[in-house]
């Protein structure tokens, strides 16, 4: 975790994702980027260690500890571990309990008021003054370098850990959106699946995701990758060696790259005829952990037949969105949702 402390009272901007937590705070910048993962002692719920700590004890914890990821596809699933999660996160960098900061909170475009509701009482217990939601497509955007003020009309396609968001922005607001509950997380999932049903071999979740990052594709290569994971027989219950070929993981990925895609699909399908030509032009810019998805670009531009392209740093786009937000309330204000005050 940082070293750097947040001076009290600083607005902040929180992007809470289903794989990781990334806090903005006004005028420095990215000052905590942690997996949302926390770890608690089995007999009371303790926490133990939240973030980089606990996500090392994925799968590895004894029967005392548990590790628990309190968000999914993209919200918030267990409130209070959610918020402990958040304290650890908030003390360790010196979130101010007498000068309470303003939060920008980052939210999938789909999200139910039930959901909103969650994470806004989340931030306001953890020492939030006051919280303004905003859709992760919009700030996605602006994190991304689009203009959003303007006539002409920007399409980016945000693929996190717990769902993607697609969605044509023109004259600072949303014209058209969709949102699936597919990310990051499906494609472990669908890698862990793949190779139990053909290697009748138990992964666990950091292994798949291993699979994906060494081995992963949603598009031929030029030069196909191999990787070797271990997991547990499911015959002999004996630990095991695999290797496994991006050709193989790509096949492994096609349920949810097909998701993507037939998102992104909707999506243009659903754009107004006068925008149609500024969505060819200046094509789909990709966001999240899931655009270094190895192809995913080629993947989509090839099916749909318009220019796409992964925005600079992908991870950190929504957070960089949102963080331009509490930078500059003045003028980006109009893309937020008023949300509760303390």
């Amino acid at each position: 975790m940082p070293s750097r402390r947040w001076l009290p009272g600083r607005d902040l901007a929180l992007d809470l994702g289903t794989a990781s937590t990334l806090i903005h705070q006004q005028g420095r910048g990215v000052v905590l980027d942690e997996p949302s993962v926390v770890a608690l002692a089995a007999d009371s719920d303790e926490v133990l260690a939240a973030g980089r700590a606990a996500k090392e004890m994925l799968g590895r914890t004894p029967g005392s500890m548990r590790s628990v990821r309190p968000l999914r596809g993209g919200v918030i699933h267990d409130p209070d571990v959610a918020e402990r999660m958040l304290r650890v996160f908030a003390d360790t960098v010196g979130v101010s309990s007498v000068l309470r900061p303003r939060v920008v909170v980052c939210v999938p475009s789909t999200v139910s008021p039930l959901e909103r509701r969650a994470v806004e009482d989340v931030a306001l217990r953890v020492g939030a003054r006051r919280v303004y939601v905003v859709e992760e497509p919009v700030v996605a955007a602006i994190g991304a370098g689009l203009p959003l003020t303007g006539s002409d009309a920007s399409t980016v396609v945000d693929i996190g850990g717990g769902s993607t968001d697609a969605a044509i922005l023109a004259l600072g607001g949303v014209v058209a959106s969709r949102s699936v509950r597919v990310g990051g997380e499906s494609m472990d999932e669908a890698i862990a699946a793949h190779v139990e049903q053909h290697y009748s071999l138990l992964l666990g979740e950091r292994s798949a995701e291993h699979i994906k990052i060494e081995a992963g594709s949603a598009f031929p290569l030029g030069q196909e990758r191999r990787t070797r994971v271990r997991g547990r027989d499911l015959v002999t219950g004996l630990p095991r060696t695999v290797e496994i070929g991006s050709t193989e993981v790509r096949r492994a990925l096609d349920a949810p790259v097909r998701a993507v895609v037939d998102l992104v699909r909707s999506l243009l399908d659903a754009s107004p005829p006068e925008l149609v030509g500024d969505v060819l032009s200046r094509g789909v810019v990709l966001t999240g952990g899931g655009a270094l998805l190895r192809g995913l670009d080629a993947r989509l531009e090839h099916e749909l037949g318009v220019p796409t392209r992964v925005a600079d740093e992908p991870l950190r786009a929504v957070v960089r969105g949102a963080g331009r937000c509490v930078d500059d309330f003045a003028t980006l204000e109009p893309v937020l949702v008023d949300g509760r005050r303390f």
